[in-house]
């Protein structure tokens, strides 16, 4: 016999001999670790994304809803000020009428054509 060492054993013949070292069931239950892991994190990154997405909608939504509501307000207040004559007489002195016991006193300074009718008054927007 010799001391020479034997050959050295393909990489491939190394690598095989100490992956029959570690036990089956530990290299299955550090993939699935793994696994696990990338799981999880993929789980909580959508949570964050969803829950972020769920907070703007909410928002915009909560917004519409009060634009809605300011609406409703609006249009309750035309309604209940079309039965009212005081109302009706403004609306009417806006779009340009006069009474028929009033005289109408134009100014001389007062420009030939007179304003278009609804220019006086404030316009109320309505939904």
């Amino acid at each position: 016999m010799s001391d020479t060492p034997p050959p050295p054993l393909p990489a491939r013949r190394v690598w095989w001999r100490r992956l029959q070292r570690l036990p089956l069931s530990m290299m299955v239950a550090s993939v699935l670790a793994a696994l696990g892991i990338v799981q999880l994190s993929f789980q909580l990154g959508h949570l964050a994304y969803r829950s972020v997405v769920w907070s703007a909608q909410t928002r915009e939504t909560l917004d519409r809803v009060a634009l809605l509501e300011g609406d409703v307000r609006v249009l309750k207040d035309a309604i209940q000020a079309a039965s009212d004559p005081a109302y009706l007489e403004q609306l009417a002195r806006c779009e340009g009428y006069v009474g028929k016991t009033e005289q109408v006193i134009v100014s001389s300074t007062a420009p030939v054509r007179p304003p278009a009718p609804g220019t006086i008054c404030k316009a109320l927007r309505l939904p």
